[in-house]
């Protein structure tokens, strides 16, 4: 997946990036703003790993994060919507999961939340269960499929 790709395809057809990520950190961001010419797509990039960070930044509610929890494709919705609302952007990809070490009954370790939302379009999730690779392999693999889904948003 190149990032150059997402960036040729969004400034041809005048499309602005916005980003919200959890597990990641970032890394989505830093991925399109190592090539050059990514300041004519990428708008912002939010970086929310609190729940308050989800709740102030992006207006996740209280009661999304309550009733399903951070790792769910309610808040990636809502991360996602959220990323269009407070910002200038008309897509956005959202991340949200459980890159490790520690998982819980119901939340396995490498369970990452997805999604995408554009302007004029429904919004769409997906959760990907990418197993107890490690920490530094489960965040790789979230950035690769959020910079797929971009791509794939944009052919």
């Amino acid at each position: 997946m190149s990032a150059q790709e997402i960036l040729d395809l969004a400034r041809a057809e005048g499309v602005m990036i916005a980003t919200a990520e959890s597990c990641t950190g970032g890394m989505v961001a830093v991925a399109l703003t190592d090539m050059p010419g990514s300041s004519h797509v990428l708008e912002r990039g939010f970086v929310t790993y609190s729940n308050n960070a989800k709740k102030e930044d992006l207006d996740v509610t209280p009661e999304s994060l309550s009733t399903y929890g951070a790792v769910s494709e309610q808040v990636a919705r809502e991360m996602a919507e959220g990323a269009l609302a407070h910002s200038h952007a008309d897509l956005s990809v959202s991340v949200t999961g459980i890159a490790g070490p520690g998982a819980s009954e119901h939340k396995p370790e490498g369970r990452v939340c997805f999604g995408l939302a554009r302007k004029g379009f429904r919004t769409v999730t997906e959760t990907r269960d990418f197993g107890a690779q490690g920490r530094d392999n489960v965040r790789r693999l979230s950035r690769d499929h959020a910079l797929a889904l971009l791509k794939r948003a944009l052919t």
